[in-house]
């Protein structure tokens, strides 16, 4: 077993009074404005660079044509006296427009143009630090794990190892670097597990290094194998299991910070070929990413410890591996999820709310206050909401809350409803409930109201539906990279962080 922690998963992150002897490059930020580009608004360190020094670097950016506008790079030679070989300038757009979540996609695309570079120095500090920090270290993230000698990045082509931040004294901004750093290493383990192959990444494998963190952070663990599973009913994800050579397991990670109890249970499918149900071969390589919601909730739980928030929250994690064989199961098949519901399985490609109903039956019997899953659920996710909109369902207080936060994070979470025509859809003819519906009309939505049977009165509950969002088959963008993109973690911990200031 190697442990995802083994290896640096961004830059060193630090903070600076002074531009220093050691940097390389000076990344600022540039708005527009009715009287053209301008350097980013930013009085703490107008005496860091001065005044004569801020006209000049302006001067030289809007004479090689710079418009300010989002995220748009333009790199220029530093003056002389600067102290660094360059500047990066990087586009912040409007400048009454400027929030937090365009700070972080700028430092982003800075980050990413910085390869080669070992030390930058940059003023988006000025602006807002912990979204800066965060831009900068997750725009830097790549996973060279499983590359040789053959297709490793060259020195002038790895990123950039060190970001110094500029502040006004050498106290300021310390908690929000550090609460930055913690919730972007968060969102690099979650991309970690995400891009870790299924050849390497499988049920035992993905248990035994979540188990590895916990400990490490001296969080409790409970590890269920599939004997275990089988012998205290785990239906579901025993049945989806079935067909794989590696078999299932259920890990529970709990961190005790208070008296209020949340809990989050994420889907861990380790590969999803569909089953019996088979998926077509097109595109199936992107199934390694089916266990994402279970590798944002663990790396959330380790977050929420590293945090120390005055709540107790429970990681409760199914993992499987959906495989086609003779031992797997088969459409119209029934299996008893536990807690003792009967489901008459007709598609096995429905199978992340069998391993879900499991869990969060357990994760009830906690007596939780807030209950919320996290799953690569259903395609029909990406058709309605397309691949950078979570849907969110649950009780309507608590998911328009979670949707609310999540855009204020700038991972956009969409509320959704769970419409009660639809639920009449899962009836069986032979089981308390079927998998799926006959039709493929709001699937995103029947698939949450599957969820819904397993959620106890009172509770209030959020399911995400984070299909798309959760992987990145495209091109780079603000601080997302190709792969897996860590979302939702920054939207569990700020609604963790909410529930803890109640």
């Amino acid at each position: 077993m190697t442990a995802v922690a083994d290896r640096s998963l961004g830059p060193e992150l630090a903070r600076t009074v002074t531009i220093g002897t050691d940097a390389d490059v000076l990344v600022v930020g540039l708005v527009t404005t009715d009287d053209g580009v301008a350097l980013a608004p930013s009085d703490e360190f107008t005496d860091v660079l001065g005044t004569d020094l801020r006209a000049a670097l302006t001067e030289r950016l809007r004479a090689v044509g710079a418009k300010g506008k989002g995220e748009e790079l333009t790199r220029i030679p530093a003056p002389e006296g600067l102290g660094v070989t360059s500047v990066l300038a990087v586009g912040l757009g409007a400048a009454d427009k400027v929030d937090a979540e365009q700070i972080r996609k700028s430092a982003g695309v800075a980050s990413r143009a910085l390869t080669g570079v070992g030390t930058a120095v940059t003023t988006l500090s000025g602006l807002d630090l912990g979204a800066a920090a965060e831009g900068f270290y997750l725009g830097a993230y790549n996973f060279p794990v499983f590359r040789s000698d053959k297709s490793a990045p060259k020195p002038d082509e790895r990123p950039v190892r060190r970001i110094e931040f500029l502040v006004p004294e050498p106290d300021f901004g310390e908690e929000a670097l550090f609460r930055a750093q913690a919730v972007a290493e968060a969102v690099a383990t979650t991309r970690d597990f995400v891009n870790t192959p299924p050849s390497h990444l499988y049920p035992a494998e993905f248990a035994a290094r979540a188990q590895q963190l916990a400990e490490a952070a001296g969080l409790e663990v409970e590890v269920l194998d599939e004997k275990a599973l089988a012998a205290a009913g785990y239906g579901g994800i025993v049945g989806v299991g079935k067909g794989s050579s590696r078999p299932p397991r259920l890990i529970r990670i709990t961190y005790r910070g208070g008296a209020k109890k949340v809990a989050l249970v994420g889907k861990g499918i380790t590969f999803d070929t569909g089953g019996i149900s088979i998926k077509p071969a097109a595109n199936m390589e992107n199934m390694t990413s089916d266990m994402a919601g279970a590798a944002a909730v663990i790396a959330t739980v380790l977050l929420a410890a590293r945090l120390s928030l005055p709540i107790t929250v429970t990681a409760t994690v199914p993992m499987a591996e959906n495989m086609p064989s003779d031992t797997a199961q088969r459409p119209g098949d029934v299996l008893t999820q536990y807690g003792g519901i009967t489901v008459e399985v007709i598609n096995t490609d429905a199978e992340g709310r069998l391993i879900l109903a499991d869990a969060m039956v357990r994760a009830s019997e906690d007596d939780p206050d807030y209950l919320i899953d996290v799953a690569t659920l259903t395609g029909a996710q990406l058709v309605a909401l397309g691949t950078r909109t979570p849907g969110v369902m649950g009780t309507e207080e608590f998911r328009d809350r979670v949707a609310r936060i999540s855009q204020q994070v700038g991972e956009n979470a969409w509320a959704m409803p769970l419409p009660a025509e639809l639920r009449a859809d899962l009836n069986s003819k032979v089981a308390d409930l079927a998998n799926v519906s006959p039709h493929r009309h709001g699937g995103m939505l029947v698939a949450g109201l599957y969820l819904k049977e397993f959620v106890p009165e009172g509770v209030q509950w959020a399911h995400l539906d984070v299909a798309g969002p959760a992987y990145n088959t495209g091109g780079p963008f603000g601080y997302i990279g190709k792969g897996g993109t860590g979302v939702p973690v920054r939207t569990l911990i700020a609604v963790l962080d909410d529930i803890a200031a109640e």
